[in-house]
């Protein structure tokens, strides 16, 4: 594959400029056929890191755009190959106009994470550096950004790194004993160093197993599942809550038969909304699966609003008590009074046996009063801490499976050591831990599969 010499369009349509990208053993060779610069000599024979303003003409010589044309030497460019870049104006005629003649010159259209895959396969970046990229890309707040910026830098690779040299010594000690087995009074290490040394990986990696909670939910969104009987107004508090009229409305029963999700930024923290079908009795096949979807929603939420119509409270709240309260044990639980504008003393409505973690907020979600004040507390209830480009959050599920698997495996080196298992089985745990913690680098992965899946779902460009 790297034998080829991509190009593709790196910058979105409708821009004043537009970019595109060449990297390949014969980039600066092929860009060089179809440019011609206004003075001096061809790309080939110029400096790298500089920028040369020409023409980009077509075989009939007339001129298809005035451009300015980078260069860069391998290794030192993105992809650890030469490469160049096009600026040119953005119009999408020009651009695939460019793009044609460097095809017709010997280029191939890249596909997509293209770029990203081949500066992974040049040594350029480890594999969690490679997926921040998509990461920083698709960053929409603050500590989104921050996060991606971390990893892209290395911040995720060196706490990797520094776990796997402390794991590659406790092997090695493991090893040494195996190899002098027959001299029994030969010792490496006494066993108290060893439970030491995999207390010190062991408590690494729970941290940041434990950091995939607020790295999910700063990545994708605190899900907030908004939950309860037909027509108790759930439809009418996402619009509400989103300002757009983003869920059907109405007075028919059953209306919402779907989940519909929105995210909205709150405080900068992003909120997932997930409006379900309300939860009732019938018949009907088709309701059925978006009620069973409701309470699947419901257990992955962190963040629960039960709206309860306010005209028939108690007689709402006895008939789904005793299907959402134990989904809820776990989550912070908003208890949404709506409707309050029809009742004209909200202070007597009361429900017994609320769990702990129970909010319960009056609000009119169609008139919207008491919207500030459940946004408040969602906010209080995200409690998400705020994230420096310094600290390593584990936000990738592909890293999250990995790291987790690592951590059974030190469990069973620490459980082996305090058992006194033989060294050939503790070892044998202590690689299958090497080897997770790889997988997350990049430093076991084999297969093109492997690969094609992870950058497939780059943008085309990068």
């Amino acid at each position: 594959m790297n034998q080829d010499t991509i190009c593709a369009i790196a910058t979105a349509q409708g821009g004043a400029i537009g970019t595109i990208r060449v990297s390949g053993p014969e980039a600066i060779t092929i860009t060089d056929r179809i440019f011609t610069p206004v003075s001096g000599k061809p790309l080939i024979e110029r400096h790298p890191y500089t920028l040369t303003f020409g023409h980009i003409l077509s075989p009939e010589g007339e001129v298809i755009d005035e451009v300015l044309v980078s260069v860069f030497h391998a290794p030192h460019s993105y992809t650890g190959e030469n490469s160049t870049e096009i600026m040119c104006h953005g119009s999408s005629y020009i651009l695939q106009q460019v793009m044609q003649l460097l095809i017709k010159n010997g280029c191939r259209a890249a596909g997509p994470g293209e770029y990203t895959q081949r500066a992974f396969l040049n040594g350029k970046m480890d594999l969690s550096q490679a997926e921040a990229v998509a990461d920083l890309i698709a960053s929409t707040s603050a500590a989104t950004h921050r996060m991606a910026m971390n990893q892209m830098r290395g911040g995720f690779s060196r706490e990797l790194s520094a776990l796997r040299e402390k794991l590659l010594h406790l092997t090695s000690l493991m090893e040494l004993e195996l190899d002098f087995s027959d001299h029994e009074e030969l010792e490496f290490a006494d066993r108290s160093e060893l439970k030491d040394i995999a207390g010190q990986i062991e408590k690494v990696i729970s941290h940041l197993v434990d950091t995939f909670s607020v790295g999910n939910a700063l990545k994708n969104g605190v899900p907030v599942a908004i939950v309860g009987e037909t027509n108790a107004g759930k439809s009418t508090l996402l619009n509400a809550l989103l300002n757009e009229e983003r869920a059907i409305v109405s007075d028919i029963h059953g209306t919402t038969r779907d989940v519909i999700e929105d995210t909205m930024n709150l405080g900068g923290i992003v909120f997932r909304f997930i409006d379900t079908a309300g939860i009732r009795e019938t018949t009907d096949t088709i309701e059925s699966l978006g009620i069973e979807r409701s309470f699947q929603k419901l257990e992955q939420a962190s963040i629960v609003l039960w709206i309860i119509d306010a005209t028939c409270a108690q007689v709402q709240y006895n008939q789904l008590a005793d299907k959402i309260l134990p989904r809820c044990e776990d989550k912070h639980l908003i208890l949404v009074l709506n409707k309050t504008d029809l009742v004209p003393d909200v202070s007597s409505i009361r429900f017994a046996d609320l769990p702990s973690n129970t909010s319960v907020m009056p609000l009119s979600a169609k008139q919207k009063n008491g919207l500030s004040e459940l946004q408040h507390q969602l906010m209080n209830y995200a409690s998400l801490p705020d994230i420096s480009q310094n600290d390593v959050v584990v936000s990738n599920i592909r890293h999250y499976e990995a790291l987790s698997r690592a951590l059974e495996s030190i469990h069973r080196v620490q459980d082996g050591l305090s058992t006194q298992l033989p060294g050939d089985l503790i070892s044998q745990d202590l690689r299958e831990c090497l080897y997770h913690l790889g997988e997350i680098v990049g430093g076991t992965i084999e297969t093109d599969e492997v690969l094609g899946n992870i950058f497939k779902h780059f943008c085309i460009g990068k």
